[in-house]
């Protein structure tokens, strides 16, 4: 009897080693998975990209207007940025190929801002689905191929949504900080609501008529990002170079 006492005493520790590795196995691939994860996701699957790890990505959105887009870019050239991202609703695209084509030539990541700037939570199912493939057509058109990325036209997105622009092969692109630029608070602001930017933060910016202020404002700010030794880079590269956390979508 104290022989087979012995022997299952150290079958019960070897059984509780084994569970325990286990768990903790399990417990690093969990958390794992979950670094790797955007901000916003569904249990199906699909989701959207709020900040990342490392590095920082500056996006610009252009919905309407045809006068502040290209001062942006001059700025964004003489100060010798060669990474950004500009999502462009496909009916603004449509109007004006010569800056989209600028935009491309002068090594800018694309994306698409929907077609007709619509609240794609406003919207059933099937115009979500035609407004992204209406966009998706416009910019084909333009030459501009291999988009990835989505933003919703007004930033508002749901579980649809996510589904949807899933279904056509985008990454939908939200976003960690808000300059804030279109409501034209002085270039003072603008810098200040920048300035709070970190590591992995996606910055949104606006190249709208709309935005009167933001070339201003985007010397301070890029100085602002270098004194912190900050890498810009595109959203692209930012989701490929770090984990991101996540959080469902209820």
């Amino acid at each position: 009897m104290n022989f087979f006492y012995v022997l299952n005493s150290k079958s019960v520790k070897q059984i509780l080693l084994v569970v325990i590795a286990a768990f903790f196995t399990a417990l690093f691939l969990f958390m794992s998975n979950l670094s790797l994860s955007p901000v916003f996701s569904t249990k199906d699957g699909p989701k959207a990209v709020y900040r990342g790890e490392k590095d920082i990505a500056l996006t610009f959105n252009i919905g309407w207007g045809d006068e502040k887009a290209e001062p942006i870019l001059d700025a964004l050239k003489k100060e010798n940025v060669k990474s950004a991202t500009f999502f462009l609703a496909g009916s603004w695209a449509e109007r004006h190929p010569d800056i989209v084509s600028r935009i491309a030539k002068e090594g800018f990541e694309i994306g698409i801002l929907g077609y007709a700037y619509e609240d794609y939570t406003e919207l059933e199912d099937a115009k979500i689905g035609k407004d992204i493939a209406k966009a998706k057509e416009a910019f084909r058109k333009l030459n501009i191929k291999d988009i990835k990325l989505l933003r919703a036209p007004t930033g508002h997105f749901d579980e649809r949504s996510l589904k949807i622009a899933e279904r056509y092969g985008y990454t939908v692109v939200h976003w960690s900080v808000d300059s804030k630029d279109w409501t034209n608070p002085g270039v003072n602001q603008i810098i200040a609501n920048v300035k709070k930017a970190d590591k992995g933060d996606i910055v949104l910016l606006h190249a709208s008529d709309s935005a009167k202020q933001t070339a201003n404002a985007l010397p301070q700010i890029l100085n602002n990002l270098r004194s912190k030794g900050m890498k810009l880079v595109t959203v692209s590269e930012l989701i490929a170079n770090g984990a991101v956390e996540s959080k469902e979508i209820k």
